[in-house]
């Protein structure tokens, strides 16, 4: 009677413990078939993100940016959602691929602010320097804040600078002396390379409205750099600005030319008569 009492009990057991695993499977099963039919239908939407880790100060091209699609609930706020309105703008922190871009941590370098000035960053190793935009890249309009430029220029030298020449001497003997002769020839060169415009400034109409063709391109560059410029503008030379293509940061060879490379290079004939 005991055994079969026991045996009662054990069975009673068993059943109570399939009955209870059968509810908390449904139950479970249930609770995974709604997740995944919300998930399914929650909605998504498009924001920008960084394509690789941007240091503070970068100024931003559509390169450094990408799409992606996240849920509407973990959209923060600020996000961009065109790459449009964030290239051409400056970082005020670190970012880390695949993080989400936020308008307030980005700086228009064109926004002008209540003093009038730019709100542009410039690097502690850095000066901003403004250049005139005569160049004819600048004038039609090609040139955008983020473009990385060669500057170009044209500039006469001294010919035979420094030519040593002998005289006679009074005292029967001879004299050596350098001699610097007036005669000058133009060279062509680039003087900086892969330079990062700023920001450009656009001219002002009487009625304070904005002209076509811009004023000045604002530069950041080293002080030494800065100093260079400075010397070969102030002596006459003529500048051209010349655009890199997108993501082309590397030095480009170019040697500087002047009449006798092009005698040189084109094998022009510079000997009168037979």
């Amino acid at each position: 009677m005991g055994r079969l009492r026991g045996l009662l009990w054990l069975t009673a057991g068993l059943v109570v413990a399939v009955l209870a695993g059968f509810v908390a499977f449904i139950s479970l099963t249930r609770a995974t078939a709604q997740r995944t039919g919300q998930e399914v239908v929650q909605p998504r939407v498009k924001v920008v993100v960084a394509a690789r880790a941007l240091a503070v100060r970068s100024l931003l091209s559509a390169g450094d940016l990408q799409l992606k699609d996240i849920p509407v609930d973990s959209v923060p706020e600020g996000a961009i959602r065109e790459v449009e309105q964030a290239a051409g703008r400056l970082t005020l922190v670190d970012l880390y691929p695949g993080e989400v871009v936020l308008a307030q941590r980005l700086l228009d370098p064109n926004v002008t602010s209540a003093d009038g000035r730019l709100a542009l960053v410039v690097a502690a190793d850095e000066v901003l320097m403004a250049i005139p935009a005569q160049d004819l890249m600048s004038r039609v309009g090609v040139l955008k804040p983020g473009d990385h430029v060669d500057l170009l220029f044209s500039l006469e030298f001294p010919a035979n600078r420094g030519t040593q020449v002998t005289t006679p001497s009074e005292a029967g003997g001879t004299t050596s002396g350098t001699v610097v002769i007036r005669e000058k020839e133009q060279a062509t060169f680039n003087l900086l390379q892969n330079v990062t415009i700023s920001a450009i400034v656009a001219g002002r109409t009487p009625t304070g409205g904005d002209t076509r063709a811009p004023d000045a391109l604002l530069l950041a560059v080293s002080a030494q750099d800065a100093l260079v410029l400075k010397y070969v503008k102030d002596a006459g030379g003529i500048m051209d600005v010349v655009l890199r293509a997108p993501g082309m940061e590397r030095p480009l060879p170019a040697e500087p030319v002047d009449v006798d490379y092009l005698i040189n290079r084109y094998q022009i004939p510079t000997k009168v008569g037979p």
